[in-house]
């Protein structure tokens, strides 16, 4: 991962994101979880994110994003869940049998941590040692 440069600051922001599929449903395998994968893929390609690493598993997905200082981490979740949840009940119509209440495909909450180039104690002693 590098450093990516705007006019006024230098950053580099890294999370580990995960999400789960609502009421732990192993969804996410086959067909469902190669195209949740492709659409979030897509997703970065066109909004200020980038995808580093993505896996999914039965009933959850680990992404690896860099992501721009200038927004929230709540708004690109949003945008990953809202996007993918509407492809996904457009293109998988059996979803009306897991889902009858409404068209949902992600649990409310999300894990994030971020992640940096360096460990926190390098950090730690880079800034004891300022001053």
């Amino acid at each position: 991962m590098e450093y990516d440069t705007k006019s006024h600051y230098k950053y580099l922001i890294a999370l580990h994101l995960i999400l789960v599929v609502k009421y732990r449903k192993q969804l996410l395998k086959g067909d469902v979880g190669d195209f949740v994968k492709q659409k979030i893929t897509k997703i970065a390609e066109r909004s200020e994110f980038n995808i580093e690493e993505i896996e999914v598993v039965k009933d959850h997905i680990h992404i690896l994003l860099t992501i721009s200082p200038n927004i929230s981490v709540a708004s690109y979740v949003r945008r990953i869940k809202q996007s993918t949840t509407q492809s996904l009940w457009s293109r998988f119509k059996w979803f009306k049998k897991q889902f009858w209440v409404k068209k949902t495909f992600w649990s409310d909450g999300y894990f994030v941590c971020s992640v940096g180039n360096a460990a926190a104690d390098t950090i730690r002693k880079y800034i004891q040692e300022q001053g």
